[in-house]
């Protein structure tokens, strides 16, 4: 062994002698499975795979013909001894005056029948008692067949009742398409409606856009500030009618000066005293509405 294993020759050596020998195996098979069929062996490649499958082919059909030899001989064996037995019990009724010729009909038709019926039973005796343990075994076996079949019609139930609540939804659905089926010209006319009015309001939109950032530029440009509101703008305007009120004299008594007689410095005297009358009316204008725009800013 250990020769074989170290040296390769000896190696290929010994696995071409027992791929040979697989082969004559494998041939002397196929030689003995043919001839039985009566044709001959067909032609083909013996290849390290086909010679494998065959091998094993071979090796599983002999085991079973020799177990199927085994048991066809242990079947004879039985065979010759019921046989045997039936001759010698036919011996033992002949010499007690109960052959079957010599029994009525009635007779041997009642022991055929109890014949059949151990044989259906699968029992090996006429005893009661083996009758007796083969009717409570059907019984057992009937009422176990009994109960399977109650719970199958119990399942077979509820898919008859899932069945119907099935076929009742597809109806529903059935039902809800066709409505749906019937919605859809109505929809698509509204659909497009809604469309055509989407794109006016989309044409709106751009244009207020437009509108908004034109008077935006419009109000930087006249310096209006986010900060002032409504209740400051009034009283601004408030400011600017006592601004108003407090002017008026001065412009009426500066109206009346176009009476005077055209003296150049009496009249340079005067347009210098209201000159700076106006500038102090200006200036406390302007301080009045300096004071609003701070309070807005806080």
């Amino acid at each position: 062994m250990s020769d074989v294993n170290g040296d390769p020759a000896a190696v290929s050596e010994a696995k071409g002698g027992s791929d040979a020998a697989r082969i004559a195996e494998v041939k002397a098979w196929l030689t003995c499975q043919f001839e039985a069929a009566g044709r001959e062996v067909p032609n083909f490649d013996y290849t390290h795979r086909s010679i494998a499958h065959l091998y094993n082919l071979a090796t599983a059909s002999q085991a079973k013909s020799q177990a199927a030899s085994i048991v066809a001989n242990d079947f004879r064996q039985k065979a010759s001894e019921y046989r045997a037995q039936a001759a010698r019990i036919r011996e033992i009724l002949e010499s007690a005056g109960m052959a079957q010729e010599s029994l009525p009909s009635n007779v041997v038709s009642s022991a055929q029948v109890l014949a059949n019926v151990a044989n259906l039973l699968n029992i090996r005796d006429t005893e009661l008692s083996s009758f007796l343990v083969a009717m409570g075994d059907i019984s057992l076996r009937k009422t176990g067949v009994e109960e399977k079949r109650a719970k199958a019609q119990k399942e077979s139930n509820v898919l008859l009742d899932y069945t119907r609540k099935a076929i009742q939804r597809l109806t529903y659905l059935k039902k809800i398409l066709a409505q749906l089926e019937d919605d859809v010209v109505p929809c698509e006319s509204q659909m497009e409606n809604w469309k055509t009015n989407l794109e006016v309001m989309a044409a709106k939109e751009e244009q207020y856009i437009q509108q908004y950032k034109k008077y935006e530029m419009l109000l930087n440009r006249v310096g209006y500030n986010t900060k002032i509101s409504h209740r400051e703008l009034v009283e601004m305007a408030e400011h600017r009618k006592e601004l108003d009120k407090m002017t008026k004299p001065v412009l009426d008594t500066l109206r009346s000066y176009q009476d005077l007689p055209p003296d150049k410095a009496l009249a340079a005297l005067a347009i210098e005293d209201k000159k700076r009358q106006f500038a102090a009316a200006e200036k406390y204008l302007e301080e009045v509405l300096q004071s609003a725009l701070e309070t807005s800013d806080e």
